[in-house]
């Protein structure tokens, strides 16, 4: 009697929630049906029903393929170092930004930071290339006008690195800080005057507040990160990348594009994308396990 009640009071609530589910039954689950292709000899005209069932040759196919284990470290390469620089950065920012007493320049930093996470990675593309261009790239002209040699920003690996994880950093930090500047707010305000009577500093009510106060976001997004370490997305190195770098910009999301999109060659393109479901799985449930042991928090 009660649950109906509840229900007939809050009716409009569950009405909202019906989007996100069927959101993720057409374009989640739906889609699940079609991992069976990374058994078969997926043919287009035949459905995946009517083609032909091959067990585990794809999968042979795919470890024997050396251009596979080449993305595959290219991606484990690219998400490490983003790890390394793209994680703290929205940490470290968040906590500058909560530490500023000027509310209208933090209220507007925050704005500036997070307009980056809604623009489109085909325009960040054409917006990396007119900056960092080795040709026409605004950085490039301005040290060609004072006489200096132009940096292959681009095109040389090591300089094509540090271009990637700017961009990422810039592309994505906003977001983050949003979230460490929530888990902030949540905080004492009192723990801080309190620290502050006792004579704590402004970096020792940083080290012994702040940050055990985020210790579950922090938790939390380093899991999901981890849990990631075998993905990549696929428009941020196939927008940036060119075959110049391709050595390092080709990542499992691309070579799955190459396989399933312009070589037709679906059955490959579904083992990969099986293969990195599987793995961040299991990249997850470990690093979920060692966070639990270590720190006592975790997401599972």
């Amino acid at each position: 009697m009660r649950a109906s009640i509840y229900y007939k009071r809050y009716w409009r609530l569950y009405a909202m929630l019906l989007f996100p589910l069927i959101y993720f039954f057409i374009f989640k689950y739906g889609p699940m049906y079609g991992v069976q292709i990374a058994f078969k000899d997926f043919n287009f005209f035949q459905g995946i029903s009517g083609s032909k069932w091959i067990g585990l040759d794809g999968f042979r196919e795919v470890f024997n393929n050396q251009e596979f284990f080449k993305t595959l470290r290219n991606t484990l390469m690219l998400n490490f170092l983003d790890l390394l620089v793209s994680f703290p950065a929205p940490l470290i920012l968040a906590i500058m930004l909560y530490e500023l007493n000027i509310n209208w320049f933090k209220r507007l930093s925050q704005t500036i930071l997070y307009i980056p996470h809604f623009i489109s990675w085909v325009i960040i593309g054409g917006i990396v290339y007119q900056v960092f261009g080795t040709q026409s790239g605004m950085i490039n002209n301005m040290l060609g006008a004072f006489g200096m040699d132009a940096i292959p920003f681009l095109t040389e690996k090591q300089s094509w690195l540090i271009t990637y994880l700017i961009t990422g950093v810039w592309q994505s930090a906003g977001w983050g800080t949003i979230l460490y500047l929530a888990a902030l707010t949540g905080i004492n305000r009192e723990l801080f005057e309190a620290a502050e009577i006792d004579g704590a500093n402004r970096f020792q009510r940083i080290w012994n507040i702040s940050i055990p106060g985020l210790k579950t976001t922090i938790v939390t997004l380093l899991i999901i990160q981890l849990g990631n370490m075998i993905s990549i997305g696929f428009e941020r190195p196939y927008v940036i990348g060119n075959m110049a770098v391709r050595d390092y910009s080709d990542v499992l999301s691309t070579f799955v594009y190459r396989m399933g999109i312009e070589s037709g060659q679906y059955t490959i393109a579904t083992v990969v994308g099986l293969f990195q479901a599987v793995v961040g799985l299991i990249f997850l449930l470990i690093a979920n396990f060692a966070s639990k042991r270590l720190t006592g928090d975790g997401i599972i």
